[in-house]
């Protein structure tokens, strides 16, 4: 019998935090120890990195296992799921504090750091001090090595691949239309194609990636150009994976019968921080290919 209560739960004591901090200091040793023992022979950070990444998904499902329990139980009251929207609103907050800085990083190289160094009065210091071809127009594809990149496109590709986020949002939008009104074979049908749409966006996007390694040149070591693009598109495909992830997540508990048309916020969280993950590219896509 589901017991309602009226007030904050306060939860027995876990151990997953402490256990969560040992697998953070397990994937940092062993991060750093792989970093500095690289192309060595004897390379044991590599092992330390995959406990702590072990260690950190055991974690993660134990802990996630105990709140879905405790929901299920009734224990939570009104007020823990405010707490639980607030702690989703300003975790999406901080990831978009996140790619503002990417975003940012991208503004400054290009429209003040080229410029100025095309400038007039830096012209001639310019192409001394950095290489003698250099021209102050982005997209910046030649390195001071004097190997030359070509830009990606905005057709082909990046368009399909825009096309599918947005009709995934699409979908996202009927599920939980679904879910509100308790129609249970609908939320299937339309959160399991909005995770097939994830899944085929990181596809084609793991497809523009060698087609820009092995076509047009274009790596993380061609110049500020090359870097600003994969880091934004690398983060956001890193991104897409974990929202697919976490439908996948909620598409597993929903075939399990969880959740009701009054009490589904995981469905809820994950539909935010989808929208979000759509938002984001919209403005990279803008920003990265077309302009």
């Amino acid at each position: 019998m589901k017991q309602e209560y009226e007030h904050y739960y306060v939860p027995d004591q876990s151990p997953w935090p402490i256990v969560g901090a040992v697998a953070l200091f397990f994937i940092a040793v062993g991060a750093a120890l792989t970093v500095m023992s690289a192309g060595k022979e004897g390379d044991s950070g590599i092992y330390i990195l995959y406990a702590g990444i072990a260690v950190l998904l055991y974690m993660l499902f134990s802990w996630f296992k105990n709140v879905i329990d405790e929901a299920g139980k009734g224990l939570y009251s009104a007020q823990m799921d405010r707490s639980f929207r607030q702690g989703m609103s300003w975790f999406i907050f901080s990831e978009v504090m996140f790619f503002m800085a990417f975003f940012g990083a991208l503004f400054y190289a290009r429209m003040l750091s080229v410029p100025w160094l095309g400038g007039a009065d830096n012209n001639a210091m310019t192409n001394e001090v950095l290489w003698p071809t250099f021209e102050a127009v982005w997209p910046l594809i030649t390195t001071p090595g004097g190997d030359t990149t070509q830009a990606m496109g905005w057709q082909g590709l990046p368009l399909i691949n825009t096309l599918i986020l947005l009709t995934s949002s699409v979908t996202l939008h009927f599920a939980h239309v679904a879910i509100e009104s308790d129609k249970r074979g609908q939320l299937k049908v339309f959160l399991g194609l909005t995770i097939l749409l994830g899944a085929v966006f990181l596809g084609l996007q793991v497809e523009e990636y060698i087609h820009a390694y092995n076509d047009l040149n274009l790596t993380l070591d061609a110049g500020i150009y090359g870097s600003t693009f994969f880091l934004l598109t690398g983060f956001h495909g890193m991104h897409v994976t974990l929202g697919t992830i976490i439908l996948l997540v909620v598409f597993l508990r929903i075939l399990k019968g969880h959740f009701t048309k009054d009490k589904h916020f995981a469905f809820q969280a994950a539909a935010w921080y989808w929208h979000f993950v759509d938002v984001v590219w919209l403005c990279l896509f803008i920003f990265v290919y077309v302009l």
